[in-house]
């Protein structure tokens, strides 16, 4: 049995449910506001003094945090990791690429939109973000149109990762009206027999499962 602390509404945490329903893994969630400051709280601080979700919690090791290292250590072994040296690097690739080129633009927008309700002191930082999601967009777009998923034309953790917010990149401004592959894709994922969405458990309630 693992247990999550996680905000229901976040990306990155909603990285972690799909990877435990995928692989039928039994787990308890704590719901975590990020907006109320209970990352900053000492129990939480404890698991991670980074003060960020979401943190996992593995019995008889400890915690571990980062959503993508989190991915991995579930999907250890499983069908979500390929096996060939080559195409687990990529699968590395795209996560990497997920953090340092998507998150910061796609999953920031959102935030600033979703959480923040779109502050007027923030639409110049908005706006900034705009040329850069789009252009990892297009990367995605290029990679999808040729692939039905990201990596070993099979579903793994690299599709995790980026499905997560470019489902929901319309929550922060950005249309994929112009990438029919990604949306292609996305109903790819969506129509996986283990799929959870997103908002069926964004009622910031404990679950069990």
């Amino acid at each position: 049995m693992y247990r999550v602390y996680g905000d229901s509404i976040s990306g990155n945490c909603y990285k972690i449910k799909l990877v435990l329903h995928e692989l039928d893994l039994p787990y308890e969630w704590e719901e975590i506001d990020i907006l109320s400051g209970d990352t900053r709280r000492p129990g939480f601080l404890a698991r991670n003094p980074n003060g960020k979700v979401p943190v996992l919690d593995v019995e008889g090791q400890g915690s571990l945090a980062e959503s993508n290292a989190i991915l991995l250590y579930l999907a250890d072994g499983t069908h979500l990791v390929p096996t060939d040296p080559y195409q687990r690097a990529l699968l590395w690739q795209w996560l990497f690429f997920e953090q340092y080129s998507h998150e910061p633009y796609i999953a920031t927008s959102r935030f600033i939109v979703r959480y923040l309700g779109r502050p007027a002191d923030r639409e110049e930082e908005l706006q900034a973000r705009r040329t850069p999601g789009y252009r990892a967009l297009d990367v995605m777009e290029r990679r999808l149109g040729n692939h039905d998923f990201l990596v070993a034309d099979q579903y793994t953790v690299a599709d995790i990762a980026l499905f997560a917010y470019t489902h929901v990149a319309d929550e922060g401004g950005f249309s994929l009206d112009a990438h029919p592959a990604i949306r292609d894709w996305v109903d790819r994922i969506r129509a996986r027999e283990a799929f959870l969405p997103m908002y069926s458990a964004a009622t910031r309630q404990p679950d069990a499962v």
